[in-house]
């Protein structure tokens, strides 16, 4: 009897870790998602640079630029 309940339990323990496992899917999946997040954040930070040089560049254009007021 009592072989039989920890084959029991031995079967019962097996089960529940082979459940619980991560898949590979799974980690593909994550993988992916934090790849886009990446690109998605690399994306606005270039829009952003972009932006702030073509204010700085319409600033020169109009005179507006405080940046060389100091040399001239």
């Amino acid at each position: 009897m009592k072989r039989i309940f920890l084959n029991v339990l031995m079967i019962a323990f097996t089960v529940s870790i082979y459940s619980c496992r991560e898949t590979t899917q799974e980690k593909t999946e994550e993988a992916v998602e934090a790849m886009g997040e990446d690109i998605e954040n690399a994306a606005e930070e270039a829009g952003d640079a972009i932006q702030g040089g073509a204010d700085e560049l319409n600033d020169e254009i109009q005179g507006n630029d405080d940046v060389m007021d100091d040399d001239a």
